[in-house]
């Protein structure tokens, strides 16, 4: 099982996964990734933030990928 880093972006905050997750999968580590930002959210929107919200994940030797939520205010043009 490999090693995966789930960095946390959250506005200008930036918070290293210092002590990483083994999972079994790319696959595993994706929807991890996913339930870490949902959760994420959840805690932020009841407490009235918005902001916009990143999870990098790595492994010890490269960056994999990235899941993000972007909050946009209904003014904001695309």
């Amino acid at each position: 099982m490999e090693r995966y880093f789930f960095d946390i972006q959250s506005g200008r905050e930036f918070f290293a996964d210092e002590e990483g997750t083994r999972l079994p999968t790319h696959k595993a580590a994706e929807v991890e990734a996913m339930q870490t930002l949902l959760g994420i959210t959840k805690g932020s929107v009841f407490l009235g933030e918005r902001p916009d919200l990143a999870v990098e994940v790595r492994s010890a030797t490269d960056r994999l990928f990235c899941v993000s939520i972007v909050h946009r205010n209904a003014g904001t043009k695309h």
